[in-house]
């Protein structure tokens, strides 16, 4: 018997949703047939496994329930039990359908409005998955919209068949849009969320600058020039980095433009946000004085394990290299990766004659000279009495006014200060109650074991206790690295493992070792 009832509208249907809503046309029809089975189960069943199919050539609709064969029935109103089936279809084996067909349904009212709901829910479903995967690989782009509608100071826009968000902390400041009214942005997020596919718009993302030039600028499109590195302060000024591939192309000249035209075309699109292109440079240091234009820059050190640059500027630049409330540092910090410090020439003299003063005095005190020897060490590099006293005598004899005696005689009171400071750290740190097994190992000098014992640190198991950055944290960063004081925590627990005596020497020599790596 033929259960199928014809209904070639709902092809028609069918074509006509997924013309309207640029959707698959198979997706509507799967659509509907989750509608349609949806009411037969209301009608014959929720838990009963009831399936609809539509003939996608004639409209034909049909209505079947599906039980399954298996072995053991959990469910007997989707599954039978093999044996049975057996007897009924002997064809059949288990994991196999058995497929009743069943008369069509009549829609009513109630089942036409599920239907109609379950249909929608789809097709928006379908609507969603269709707008992310277009616009999920668009990150980074800049796409032109028209504003929607307003909420509370966020925009939607609307971008063709999607909508996007801008937000108000996206928007350059004071620029305000109006329902209706065009707008450009750069997507900088798409995301799937509960609700539907999220795309992110931003005015203020330094890659909408960048996007801005590579539209503007015919040789950063063909990447021939490329941009290293943006930042921004939205609405009020910007700094760019470039670099051209063609020696024979200047990357800066190139961005600005005949009489500026192409920097200006920007500029007007940021509501007249100031944009300072500069040449990048490999060197950091080059890099770090192009990125503080238009100051000027006398010189720089830098310190590259904490990522910090020391900037010194003529004192009647000093305003120009921080900017209005700090606006040109700030920017050249963010386009650098860098931290920067800047001082003038004379609070950068005022330093080093502190820091000569500094050192001078230490070898005042620790060798018994008088200050112009003092100097000649300072001045030759020298800044503690440890590097003295392991230094070559011949080295010390080169130095100007020195001679072999004057060398041996310095070496000699710098090893001498040494052993006396040593014997004074060690008697501390016994009146600390540092133990002996503790000052066994190598790489712990008397200064770190007295810093030891006053953060209470005095036996064995209170340092096998401890954390790596725990003991770095005590001894100073300047005097080990967090390798070497993992290695001497672990040196030091090997009696926790090992009960023979000499678990304790062979973990000091361990350490010891570790020290001199």
């Amino acid at each position: 018997m033929d259960t199928a009832i014809a209904r070639p509208e709902l092809l028609l249907v069918a074509d006509a949703v997924a013309r309207e809503k640029s959707i698959d046309r198979e997706e509507v029809l799967e659509a509907m047939e989750q509608a349609i089975q949806k009411a037969g189960r209301a009608k014959y069943g929720h838990e009963k496994d009831i399936r609809a199919t539509i003939d996608r050539k004639t409209g034909d609709v049909r209505l079947s329930r599906w039980t399954e064969i298996v072995e053991t029935v959990e469910n007997e109103e989707t599954q039978m039990n093999s044996v049975v089936a057996k007897k009924l279809f002997p064809e059949k084996a288990i994991g196999d359908f058995i497929v009743d067909p069943l008369p069509p349904i009549d829609f009513g009212r109630i089942a036409a409005q599920t239907a109609k709901q379950v249909i929608v829910q789809r097709v928006r479903e379908y609507e969603r998955k269709r707008q992310y995967d277009e616009f999920k690989d668009r990150v980074g782009e800049i796409i032109n919209g028209v504003v929607k509608r307003t909420e509370y100071g966020n925009l939607m826009v609307e971008l063709g068949k999607a909508e996007a968000l801008l937000r108000r902390d996206e928007l350059i400041p004071r620029e305000s849009f109006r329902n209706g009214d065009r707008v450009r942005a750069y997507i900088y997020d798409v995301r799937e969320e509960p609700r539907g596919p999220q795309i992110f718009l931003s005015r203020t993302h330094p890659g909408f600058l960048a996007k801005l030039f590579a539209q503007e600028v015919p040789e950063i499109y063909d990447g021939i020039i490329e941009i290293k590195a943006v930042s921004r302060d939205p609405g009020s000024r910007a700094k760019m980095a470039v670099i051209s591939r063609d020696s024979s192309i200047d990357p800066v000249g190139a961005c600005v433009g005949m009489r500026g035209s192409r920097v200006q075309a920007v500029v007007a699109e940021l509501q007249g946000e100031k944009i300072d292109i500069i040449p990048w440079s490999p060197q950091a240091a080059t890099f770090v004085v192009n990125a503080l234009a238009p100051a000027e820059v006398t010189k720089v050190v830098l310190d590259e394990e904490a990522g910090r640059v020391e900037v010194v500027v003529p004192d009647d630049q000093l305003s120009l290299a921080i900017g209005r409330r700090g606006q040109n540092v700030r920017l050249a910090s963010q386009l650098t990766r860098w931290d920067i410090d800047i001082l003038t020439e004379a609070e950068e003299s005022e330093r080093r004659q502190e820091e000569f003063r500094r050192r001078s005095g230490l070898f005042v005190e620790a060798l018994d000279v008088d200050d112009v020897i003092a100097g000649l060490l300072v001045t030759e590099g020298f800044t503690t009495v440890e590097e003295l006293a392991f230094s070559p005598p011949e080295e010390l004899a080169s130095i100007e006014g020195f001679d072999e005696a004057v060398a041996a005689e310095l070496i000699r009171r710098a090893e001498t200060f040494l052993i006396q400071r040593d014997e004074e750290l060690n008697e501390k740190r016994r009146e600390l109650g540092v133990t002996d097994d503790i000052a066994e190992f190598e790489a712990l000098s008397p200064a770190m074991l007295v810093a030891l014992g006053e953060k209470g640190v005095k036996s064995l198991d209170d340092l096998a206790d401890l954390a790596g950055d725990e003991l770095v944290e005590i001894v100073g960063a300047d005097n080990m690295d967090e390798e070497t004081a993992n290695q001497i925590i672990m040196a030091a627990r090997a009696h926790w493992f090992d009960g023979e005596e000499g678990a304790v020497v062979e973990a000091g020599d361990a350490a010891g070792e570790a020290g001199h790596d």
